[in-house]
């Protein structure tokens, strides 16, 4: 697979070309995306658009191994989860491919992390092995040359210095924080840095209620004095990420895209701007899938940004049992 191609896409013909090559070889390699594909009835050799493409459900990363024959992988991601769950495993065959698509799109959309001061509150992350997460932000907090870069697990106080030092200094920051843990640090301290971009992810893990994305914006905005919260849209499964620059509108690099599915029919694809279960086509997921079909539901828009706007029951996959069990 020519990678070079694959994040240097331009516009939706390549986007198209590439998807094609994909699913070839992938439906040639990785046994269980064909199992999949032959189980729902699709001919590969009919499969002339992304858009035709099946995508796999993605409950299957936790019971079946989605890698492609022949590779090693170097390293195998996990998703989290609390005491008995059973979680997803995503073993990468080439690390390095990973390391350029989140990079590729982090500068794409925030700049050079050189220049930038690299900050991570993210505690349940750090606490347990194999996250995709910890790797990106571990990446970005070596290539940034700023001293102040690194990770505040429960120093809140060491964090809110920092904060306030870097808002003296002017520095460009960018502060990764799991929901809860930013919501933590909120009730005890207010800082005034209206250009800090905090990097909202991972949600609540159990530590705390679940709340809308509006009010815990709002509560985020009044305690740090920014106009908005950005947020990342990636998953164990993927090897790319979409942000959202404010106002939950998620936007992807040219090698990711999302489309919606009807939720009472999963083999068809919604064309409209109507609400749907996300399919994510991430073509850095050479060795294992680039077409999954997730338990988000989302909103797809006209120039192609997406809101996700909640989960929806596992129960609601069809298709995939088979396989599943």
């Amino acid at each position: 697979m020519d990678t070079h191609a694959i994040f240097n896409i331009q516009d939706d013909i390549e986007f198209n070309d590439c998807c094609l090559q994909t699913f070839h070889y992938q439906i040639t390699n990785c046994e269980i995306y064909r199992y999949y594909v032959q189980y729902i009835g699709v001919d590969p050799q009919h499969v002339k658009h992304y858009t035709q493409i099946p995508f796999l459900p993605i409950e299957l990363f936790k019971s079946q191994r989605i890698f492609a024959s022949g590779r090693v992988p170097q390293v195998t991601f996990s998703s989290s989860g609390t005491t008995g769950m059973i979680t997803s495993k995503h073993e990468v065959a080439n690390i390095a491919i990973y390391e350029t698509s989140f990079r590729k799109a982090f500068e794409a959309f925030y700049g050079n992390p050189a220049d930038i001061a690299i900050l991570a509150l993210l505690p349940s992350y750090l606490e347990r092995s194999g996250s995709s997460l910890i790797y990106m932000v571990d990446d970005l907090i070596k290539q940034s040359r700023q001293p102040a870069s690194g990770y505040f697990l429960y120093n809140h106080q060491d964090l809110a210095n920092t904060l306030a030092k870097l808002s003296a200094e002017k520095t460009k920051t960018v502060l990764f924080g799991v929901t809860y843990a930013l919501l933590d640090f909120a009730e005890q301290y207010k800082v005034d840095f209206p250009s800090l971009i905090i990097m909202e992810t991972g949600g609540m893990k159990g530590k705390r209620k679940d709340m809308i994305r509006e009010e815990v914006h709002e509560i985020l905005c009044k305690a740090f004095h920014v106009p908005s919260i950005h947020s990342e849209y990636g998953m164990t499964e993927l090897l790319s990420q979409g942000y959202s620059t404010g106002n939950g509108i998620f936007k992807c690099p040219n090698w990711l895209k999302i489309l919606v599915r009807d939720t009472n029919d999963p083999l068809s694809l919604l064309t409209d701007a109507k609400t749907g279960a996300i399919n994510v086509i991430d073509l850095a997921n050479i060795y294992s899938c680039s077409f999954i079909a997730t338990q988000d539901l989302g909103k797809i828009y006209p120039d192609g940004s997406f809101e996700v706007l909640g989960r929806f029951d596992q129960s609601d996959i069809r298709g995939c049992n088979l396989l599943v069990q």
